[in-house]
């Protein structure tokens, strides 16, 4: 572990950036193991987490310094985007310290998403931190930010109804595109994909009325399992171009980095059908551009979705917003307070050198005592020592876990003087560090 450790989340979303770019940065699962351990490998990064889904793509890290952690992170993005850091930076967002901690929970909760309250960001973020901790690029830091960030996530759901609807990207573009057609009740339906995604959708589209239900998917064998748990028919990838003249909605959401539908395969099942409602819910997009320009086609994309939802803010995110806030303030908390923890361990240690120290004297001034003697000279001098120390150190862990009370530790290690690693100090919880 390095010196200093800070935290430190830098990203875009939909918020920040336009799906073009986003599209560019996203990372499928079978990348993020290159691209942690590219991470880890630089010189200001020393824990790493990727999250990257269809409208968000960041980094949380563990960083030795600011302006070295974000240039080194700044670099990787900007050089999977194909651009100079400097033209990359207006489109990103930093956060650092205490305003990481509040981001990461508020990511969590939904609050930050797209569609505000929407749970998929929890299984994502699970996901996220679990390829961090198999490649092992999640240390102490992450570990317990991550862990305490799914919690709090699960507690703002259960607590509040910020997700009274049901709501998420799926059910969003889906009542989104059926503005511009009929309901979809009873409607024949296709989901491309078999992954997180692709079973939300299913299970959407299934809530909605939609009838009969298909999935198709490149390996068919994950198409019939996820077919199975929907009570849908999987029907196989080659045969893609048949099922589209048989449907009338069709939710893409693939990990494929090309389009898997095109203005020519649409336009058949269009000739055919008449009218059909699409949903590309994939990044990169799953359907061309060009699909948006055919006649009878609704063209649902993120790109669209995003300009379309408004950020109101209602009863239910406000109380949202306030569980976030005092469990950011519980964070620090427990931060201030683990990092005091070294602190009296070594002011433990140093009483214990000095009165083992003392000891040896006593048994070199006094050898007639015996061992059942001088036994008990040391239970009675250790008592009185743990006594002594025992408020003390008791009353430095509360201060400690007050805002600022990292003054009261480093005071503790300053008139004992107490050799700390710094690595076991955190600055975070400190506030000494700063941008």
């Amino acid at each position: 572990m390095s010196v200093n450790q800070n935290l430190l989340v830098v990203g875009m979303s939909h918020r920040t950036a336009g799906v073009p770019l986003l599209e560019r940065l996203a990372l499928s699962p079978g990348e993020l193991p290159g691209v942690l351990a590219e991470l880890v490998g630089l010189q200001y990064v020393d824990e790493a987490v990727v999250l990257s889904t269809c409208n968000r793509v960041e980094i949380y890290a563990a960083v030795t310094a600011f302006h070295g952690g974000l240039a080194d992170i700044g670099g990787v993005l900007a050089q999977r985007a194909g651009l100079a850091v400097a033209d990359l930076a207006p489109q990103l967002y930093v956060h650092y310290e205490v305003d990481a901690v509040r981001h990461a929970f508020r990511v969590a909760a939904g609050l930050d998403s797209m569609v505000v309250g929407e749970a998929q960001i929890l299984g994502q973020l699970r996901d996220a931190y679990g390829t961090a901790g198999e490649q092992g690029t999640a240390g102490r830091l992450l570990h317990e930010l991550l862990q305490q960030a799914l919690r709090v996530g699960k507690r703002v759901h259960a607590e509040t109804e910020i997700d009274r609807a049901g709501q998420s990207v799926v059910s969003a573009a889906l009542a989104y595109g059926q503005g511009a057609t009929s309901p979809i009740e009873g409607r024949p339906a296709l989901v491309i994909g078999a992954g997180a995604m692709g079973a939300l959708s299913l299970a959407t589209l299934r809530r909605a009325g939609a009838a009969p239900l298909y999935v198709t998917n490149r390996s068919h064998a994950r198409a019939e399992r996820l077919a199975e748990l929907h009570g849908a028919e999987a029907v196989a990838f080659a045969e893609l171009p048949s099922l589209l003249e048989r449907v009338d909605v069709v939710v893409s959401a693939t990990a494929s980095p090309e389009p898997v539908l095109d203005a020519p395969l649409l336009a058949g099942a269009v000739g055919a059908q008449g009218h059909l409602l699409v949903l590309d819910l994939a990044l990169p997009r799953d359907v061309a551009p060009a699909v948006r320009e055919l006649a009878g086609v609704t063209l649902v994309d993120i790109e669209l979705l995003s300009e379309s939802l408004s950020a109101t803010a209602d009863a239910e995110e406000r109380a949202g917003e306030e569980i976030v806030a005092g469990e950011v303030e519980a964070f620090l908390t427990w931060l201030r307070g683990a990092d005091v923890a070294p602190t009296v361990a070594a002011l433990r240690a140093r009483a214990d050198e000095v009165v083992e120290v003392e000891l040896r004297r006593l048994a070199q001034r006094c050898p007639e005592l015996g061992d059942e003697a001088r036994a008990e000279v040391s239970r009675s001098i250790h008592r009185i020592v743990q006594r002594l120390l025992h408020q003390p150190t008791v009353r430095v862990r509360q201060l400690a876990a007050a805002p600022g009370g990292e003054a009261y530790a480093q005071a503790l290690r300053e008139l004992f003087d107490l050799q700390i690693p710094t690595s076991e100090i955190n600055p975070v919880a400190a506030g000494e560090v700063h941008p």
